[in-house]
């Protein structure tokens, strides 16, 4: 099974049982590393998410990929906040994380750049608004991008 198909199923099954519990799916990886095969789900909660939290969703999650069958192999399931570095993935992340310090990448450049750093200023319609270190607020289209996620480090 393709990557981001496997992603895609993982996240159809995983995220209902998370909200039920109160919480939110953050992001989904699927990548092979050095202890081999990690499937990792990030979750978050108002406040954060504590350590029970995380197990308590692996457990479920675990139990329904089992139940499923999805992966055929052996791999490690991880659940973890998504830290500082938090991934925005949603329209609703670029609305409720207004005012931080984000990075972006785009698909492809535009006027020769791909990425992006400043305070997020929000969503307005299909359009994420960027304030950067120079003080220029850039209009970048959401469908334009490949990622984007927190930044703690920028300094204005």
């Amino acid at each position: 099974m393709e990557k981001e198909s496997l992603i895609q199923k993982v996240w159809d099954l995983a995220e209902p049982v998370i909200l039920s519990k109160g919480m939110e799916l953050v992001e989904v990886e699927w990548q092979r590393e050095r202890q081999g095969w990690v499937l990792r789900l990030y979750i978050d909660k108002p406040g954060g998410v504590t350590l029970g939290d995380c197990v308590k969703i692996s457990e479920i999650v675990g139990d329904l990929l089992d139940a499923k069958d999805l992966i055929h192999h052996s791999y490690h399931l991880e659940v973890s906040s998504p830290g500082l570095d938090r991934p925005l993935r949603k329209k609703e992340d670029f609305k409720r994380f207004a005012g931080d310090k984000v990075k972006i990448t785009l698909k492809a450049p535009r006027e020769g750049r791909k990425n992006f750093t400043g305070l997020l200023r929000g969503l307005e319609g299909e359009e994420v608004l960027l304030e950067t270190v120079e003080g220029e607020v850039v209009r970048i289209p959401y469908q334009e991008i490949k990622k984007a996620h927190l930044k703690g480090e920028i300094e204005f």
